[in-house]
């Protein structure tokens, strides 16, 4: 039994608007990532902490965009659990 099960691609409409949802929140978390480390954080010394949290940020709305998700999370778990399936 192969590790990686293969699944179907589903394209979602609402996957689609919460992934562009949360990368306009990144991409704005990015322009005012100084703004925000001022007031939250520690100031000069968190700026690039806070601007790498953003492109986290971008990055996790892109694959939630395009509903991959589900198949990182297949694998993932289709990794750690597939001794226990029963085929």
């Amino acid at each position: 039994m192969p590790i990686i099960v293969l699944m179907e691609y589903h394209f979602s409409i609402a996957w689609f608007v919460v992934g562009f949802l949360i990368v306009v929140t990144g991409g704005l978390f990015m322009k005012y990532h100084q703004f925000v480390a001022d007031n939250l954080g520690g100031g000069v010394g968190s700026y690039d902490k806070y601007k790498l949290a953003a492109l986290v940020t971008v990055a996790v709305g892109l694959v939630a965009m395009l509903n991959l998700h589900t198949l990182i999370l297949g694998w993932i778990f289709s990794g750690l659990f597939s001794g226990i399936t029963n085929n």
